[in-house]
């Protein structure tokens, strides 16, 4: 597997909290959901483009090594943390299963801070299992903070046409994931008022 080149599943990156972009790899493409943790390398893929900002270092040849078994433990992971997403959009009680889940994954790698000298002192996280086991960890114990926090209160759904992505709402007026969105949502209306005319 070449990790500069993995094929991405199209599951889009938008800057939102870790838990809410691994839930985002379900997705819409013109209204059509879509999967973009349809394979191994799919989510090989999406750990190297947030890479840099996982909890736990991920090197090429951790990515090499995802295999069907991390596909499976991170797509539980993430229909989890969108039912989750779900509850809070709709200010409902949280799915119970969906909570055990989450809690489960929590709890599957041990990580703990190490400090390492070279190059130059910092903190780096060492794990008792593999890398990826251990981010899927760190994914939920991320998503238990987020659904557990106030922010879950500024957790949003797209409202954009077709969309299914959520974001956390960083302002009153923020109504889409992204700027692409808020453009489709408005040619739309500009184009339902039109033909009404």
């Amino acid at each position: 597997m070449d990790v500069a080149n993995l094929a991405d599943g199209g599951a889009p990156v938008l800057g939102e909290p870790l838990p809410l972009e691994f839930g985002n790899t379900v997705y819409a493409v013109r209204g059509r959901p879509r999967d973009g943790l349809e394979t191994a390398e799919h989510l090989a893929a999406w750990l190297r483009d947030v890479r840099a900002r996982l909890a736990v270092a991920l090197s090429d040849d951790d990515l090499r090594g995802v295999t069907d078994d991390d596909l499976i433990s991170g797509r539980e992971l993430r229909d989890a943390i969108r039912l989750l997403a779900d509850a809070a959009v709709a200010g409902q009680d949280a799915d119970p299963d969906a909570v055990a889940t989450l809690n489960r994954h929590a709890r599957q790698t041990p990580r703990w801070p190490q400090l390492r000298i070279t190059p130059e002192p910092h903190v780096a996280v060492g794990t008792a299992g593999r890398s990826v086991a251990a981010v899927l960890t760190a994914l939920a114990e991320d998503a238990i903070h987020l659904f557990g926090g106030p922010l879950r209160h500024e957790i949003h759904a797209c409202h954009g046409p077709g969309c299914v992505l959520y974001f956390v709402r960083d302002s009153s007026r923020r109504e889409w994931c992204s700027p692409g969105c808020g453009n489709r949502a408005r040619a739309a209306r500009h184009y339902a008022k039109v033909r009404k005319v």
